[in-house]
């Protein structure tokens, strides 16, 4: 499976079925969130044959079934911490994709009070991923255009447009894609609109972009 074919195959996937994640499938997902870990200094955890966080009242409303395994997003308090998850947690998530594994983003609908996590001091909690072998493999989203997310009307190398089309397969919360992306030069930036979680969807976003646009192309510009 190439990186294309991972980011258009991957979906949402609420419901689960008993299969555990064994062997390759763990052993990958565990180094990858160590590395994870060092590179953006975050307490990432993968929990498995845990079903309390989403046996809750929270969890069901938000239609989700037999979620045993999930992957803790958590770091030090500050203002990067919700970027950092999204970056990072997305290229778990494609990982896992990957491996044959599905995942949820989940924000909200989970008791967050009976997460098996492990934090350290100034440490936060942000957001967890459900990870397991889903009954489907989800539905594609809607995404916007080229032109919705991009800042400027200027013309744009191949390279950019790329990483364009690799950020529309993001996932982001309620599927709003509340992020910009303006270029300037070799330099790209990219904004978050206003609305809950949008500075992890900008972290899942950027690291969409620059797999599609290549890093060696561009730098990352404020």
């Amino acid at each position: 499976m190439d990186m294309w074919e991972t980011m258009r195959e991957r979906h949402s996937v609420r419901s689960y079925t008993d299969e555990r994640i064994t062997g390759e499938a763990r052993e990958r997902l565990l180094a990858c969130i160590e590395e994870c870990n060092s590179e953006g200094g975050l307490n990432m955890q993968l929990v498995l044959d845990e079903p309390n966080a989403f046996n809750g009242f929270m969890a069901h409303y938000g239609k989700f079934s037999n979620v045993r395994n999930y992957i803790v997003l958590a770091g030090k308090k500050g203002s990067e911490l919700q970027e950092k998850c999204g970056y990072y947690g997305e290229r778990a998530v494609l990982l896992a994709q990957e491996l044959g594994l599905n995942t949820c983003w989940v924000a909200m609908t989970y008791s967050r009070r009976k997460v098996a996590v492990r934090l350290a001091s100034g440490e936060k909690l942000c957001i967890v991923i459900a990870v397991g072998y889903g009954t489907t493999d989800g539905t594609p989203h809607k995404i916007k255009t080229r032109e919705e997310v991009i800042d400027g009307d200027e013309h744009k190398p191949e390279w950019f447009i790329r990483g364009i089309d690799a950020a529309l397969l993001a996932p982001t919360a309620m599927n709003q894609q509340k992020f910009k992306f303006r270029l300037s030069g070799k330099g790209v930036s990219a904004s978050a609109g206003r609305g809950f979680y949008s500075k992890i969807d900008l972290g899942i976003a950027k690291y969409h972009f620059e797999l599609g646009a290549g890093k060696e192309n561009f730098t990352w510009t404020k």
